[in-house]
């Protein structure tokens, strides 16, 4: 069944509004790369299972404004890599949000990655790059500033399969949907929790956590 059409200016000015509760500045160039992506993903989903969510209002805020809600806590790192992107989120809108950061993409299912990378190459988005590869197997250059995971299996898992990833002065950032209080009491303890926040996605009322870990814990302080 056609999914309706979506309206391009009523979409942009409202991304471009929720962006701007984030702390976001999306410029009319920004805000044209992400809705020409919007299409793309709804146009190749009817031929590939790509995501469940289709419609223009759940593009707008559980793929395009949930992924926004971690530029804020993105700092200063310039290396940063999405661990099991899919259909690239949450690493597509950050690379268009954060021009000055290099992004690296990666999955394991081949045709959701090869439309990420077609589409990166499609939109120029020049600081965006794209790799079909697993997390454990992953060859390329590792110690990122920044290893980002969204719905990517428990905590355990994720440090198992990303924590090689992070350099020695990175973080992990993993996106939850309630307070993933079990997942936290099996953390490793060779890992240091540095705190969980509570993420607000602009007219979403539903839980979104932001667990921060770091590879190692920091050394023991002196009369400690």
């Amino acid at each position: 069944m056609n999914t309706p059409t979506l309206d391009e200016a009523g979409w942009q000015a409202r991304l471009a509004e929720g962006a701007r509760e984030l702390g976001v500045e999306l410029g009319a160039a920004q805000l044209g790369i992400l809705w020409r992506y919007g299409q793309m993903l709804r146009e190749r989903n009817e031929q590939v299972n790509l995501t469940s969510i289709v419609s223009p209002e759940g593009i707008l805020q559980l793929h395009m404004l949930d992924s926004l809600t971690l530029v804020p806590h993105l700092g200063d790192a310039r290396r940063i890599i999405d661990v099991g992107t899919g259909g690239g989120f949450p690493g597509i809108p950050l690379a268009v949000a954060c021009p000055n950061a290099e992004f690296t993409l990666i999955d394991g299912t081949q045709k959701k990655i090869r439309f990420v990378a077609e589409s990166i190459a499609a939109l120029g988005i020049g600081n965006a790059h794209a790799h079909a590869a697993r997390a454990e197997s992953y060859a390329g250059e590792k110690d990122f500033d920044l290893v980002v995971v969204r719905a990517v299996g428990s905590l355990v898992d994720v440090l198992h399969n990303a924590g090689h990833l992070v350099g020695p002065a990175g973080r992990l950032l993993a996106m939850k949907g309630r307070y993933p209080r079990a997942e936290l009491e099996q953390l490793p303890s060779g890992c240091r929790l540095e705190g969980v926040e509570r993420l607000n996605v602009p007219g979403l009322d539903a839980e979104r956590h932001l667990v921060v870990l770091a590879r190692h814990k920091s050394p023991a302080r002196a009369g400690k």
